[in-house]
């Protein structure tokens, strides 16, 4: 690729290389670019997964639907993030899980097997691209930890109190946005939407939380009964 995605360049995948080697490496990798609309489908529970995704723009959720057709959300990708490394990893024939538009994105795909082989071309910082797909699946690895660590919670206040917690550490205050509307938030922590909502507006009523839409404040009282 000429122009390399500034998304590209911010992505954990190519830190500590340079920039103008990552042009050639693109070509390396076999990258192809693809547009999606919001609610379509990037990859499908069944599709081969050969190829890791790359987010240049917008955001995907990665959503597992059972036999009823219960979904629950694994996680979402935003800008710069990648998706399904584990799975082309694991050399699994299909990728067992969805994967989603949240909103419009680009998505540049990159050939899985050429990012851990070395082509012989201009690959000295191929060594590098290894060590940082390793950091990227340890960090997707915690992601999905505090993801068990939510939904195990006995209740659902548990559950949403544990989230918004760990939502206020990440962005480094008590008021915060999450990425989430309800119906994905409820996806997300594995509870029924009604309920959660439900939940909410007891736990604003008890002075724990104020929100506003996915605008959240976590209120000193929250402490207490975390």
């Amino acid at each position: 690729m000429q122009n390399v995605p500034q998304a590209a360049l911010r992505c954990p995948l190519f830190e500590h290389i340079a920039p103008e080697r990552v042009s050639g490496m693109l070509g390396c990798l076999h990258a192809r670019q693809a547009s999606y609309k919001k609610n379509r489908y990037v990859y499908r529970s069944g599709d081969a997964g050969r190829c890791v995704g790359l987010v240049l723009s917008g955001s995907v959720c990665t959503i597992r639907e059972d036999y009823f057709g219960r979904r629950s959300i694994i996680s979402r990708i935003g800008e710069s993030g990648l998706f399904g490394e584990a799975f082309a990893s694991m050399h699994t024939e299909t990728i067992p899980l969805d994967v989603i538009a949240n909103e419009d994105c680009e998505v540049l795909f990159l050939d899985y097997r050429r990012m851990l082989t070395a082509c012989g071309k201009a690959c000295a910082h191929h060594a590098r691209l290894i060590e940082n797909t390793v950091d990227i699946l340890a960090e997707h690895n915690l992601l999905l930890t505090r993801k068990i660590e939510h939904i195990t919670r006995r209740t659902t206040r548990e559950k949403l109190l544990s989230y918004l917690n760990e939502q206020a550490q990440l962005q480094g205050g008590d008021e915060f946005i999450i990425p989430f509307n309800r119906e994905q938030l409820a996806d997300y922590l594995c509870v029924e939407r009604s309920a959660m909502s439900a939940e909410l507006s007891r736990m604003r009523r008890d002075g724990l939380i104020a929100f506003e839409r996915n605008r959240f404040r976590l209120l000193p009282a929250a402490r207490e009964a975390f």
